[in-house]
């Protein structure tokens, strides 16, 4: 939907249309009624990046710090998330979670993460041994587990179009195809340039997952984070191979890195996905292995951070190419997990772009970042579990504005 164009004065800008900025926009209009709110989207529809491209799972809040946004807006979000799909109608499914340790060399880690989720309040988060693996997920090979019986599925994408049509009928203007360029000051409020003028605004917030890093910087904010494109590929399993597995079926993950690893996952249409890889790439949009944009590149390859954290993760990187390069290494990733699992067995997949926030030490961002700059608030960190807390951290923000309407 493209709303006319117009430089009238708004109360609120949102700037961003995938599930984050969409859920802001719904937050605030709920507290405040009447509310004049424009949202602006660059794509031609809302939701067709990180929300569109996604595995779908609903996390629970195990792996994240005790005590960081992830854990706390994961949880609440959740718990949100199961609650807005059953009052919209919104298929959704309750399949459960196993993490699995396939040896007793990967045991601590499954202790830090058991530990982790209890601090978090996880629900109904359980250890289990290779007996009660094989009664959840009877090809699956594994010395002990995590289950967690409260992790889930679902389409983002459908969610956002709900929350889409919500914002709608409260009066909402929703402008898609409209990119913003650049962020001004102007008195009391802001002034966002965009592709179809300028409108001013008394609030602004951006939540442009790839391209937040560009309207930060662009409106006088530190250059640190950047954010660095990471590509996730996904096989499918063929249809009379999806027997194979039941929910999702997940890796311990490395701790240094944000990134979960493969793992095999049901998806809300049926199909089960294999994968993502997690390979740094030359655009921030490139659902295409082979997509280059020579901006997006020399973005990433002239930020200090990059070569920092490729001399730390060398062997990881060497890795992750090979799986993206070779699908028998891929396949055989995966059968680590299910020992069944052929070449055969699996087809072509989707793929997602991962907006990673990297610092300028080298630091892959392990958390949600909220800054707030020249009375703008940038969203400047949000991937994985963002789609699963984007209600929870819809509210937060919320919180942190609504004072400001007076």
């Amino acid at each position: 939907m493209v709303s006319a164009a117009g430089a009238d004065h708004r109360d609120l800008v949102v700037i961003g249309g995938g599930i984050i900025g969409l859920a802001l926009a719904r937050e605030l209009l709920q507290r405040r009624p009447g509310l004049r709110v424009t949202l602006f989207e660059r794509e031609s529809e809302i939701a067709r990046h990180q929300t569109g491209h996604n595995s779908g799972v609903l996390h629970t809040g195990i792996y994240y710090k005790p005590g960081s946004l992830k854990a706390q807006l994961c949880v609440d979000g959740v718990r949100q998330m199961y609650a807005f799909c059953e009052q919209h109608g919104i298929a959704h499914e309750r399949c459960g979670k196993v993490i699995v340790a396939l040896d007793e060399s990967e045991i601590p880690g499954l202790d830090e993460l058991e530990s982790r989720g209890r601090a978090n309040g996880v629900e109904g988060l359980r250890r289990i041994g290779p007996q009660e693996l094989a009664e959840l997920e009877p090809h699956a090979s594994g010395v002990a587990a995590l289950h967690s019986p409260n992790t889930g599925i679902v389409d983002f994408g459908a969610v956002a179009g709900a929350i889409g049509g919500e914002l709608r009928e409260a009066g909402a203007e929703v402008r898609t195809g409209c990119a913003v360029k650049r962020l001004e000051k102007r008195g009391s409020g802001v002034v966002i340039h965009h592709a179809g003028g300028e409108t001013p605004a008394a609030h602004t917030v951006v939540c442009a997952g790839a391209w937040s890093d560009r309207l930060a910087v662009a409106a006088g904010a530190p250059a640190d984070p950047r954010i660095v494109p990471f590509r996730g590929a996904y096989l499918r399993l063929a249809p009379e191979a999806r027997s194979l597995v039941r929910g999702l079926i997940y890796p311990v993950p490395d701790p240094r890195l944000p990134f979960l690893g493969v793992h095999l996952t049901k998806h809300i249409d049926g199909e089960i996905l294999l994968g993502p890889t997690a390979l740094m790439v030359g655009a921030r949009d490139a659902y295409r292995l082979r997509r280059v944009r020579a901006r997006d590149a020399w973005s990433t390859l002239s930020w200090p951070g990059t070569w920092k954290m490729m001399r730390s993760f060398r062997a990881t990187a060497i890795s992750e190419l090979h799986m993206a390069l070779s699908r028998r290494a891929f396949v055989a990733a995966c059968a680590r997990y299910v020992p069944e699992l052929r070449r055969r067995d699996v087809l072509s997949g989707p793929a997602g772009v991962r907006a990673q926030a990297l610092a300028r030490d080298g630091t892959l961002v392990d958390d949600f970042v909220i800054n707030e700059f020249d009375q703008t608030f940038f969203l400047r960190n949000a991937p994985s579990p963002a789609a699963t807390s984007s209600l929870a951290i819809a509210a937060r923000l919320a919180d942190q504005i609504e004072p400001r309407f007076g």
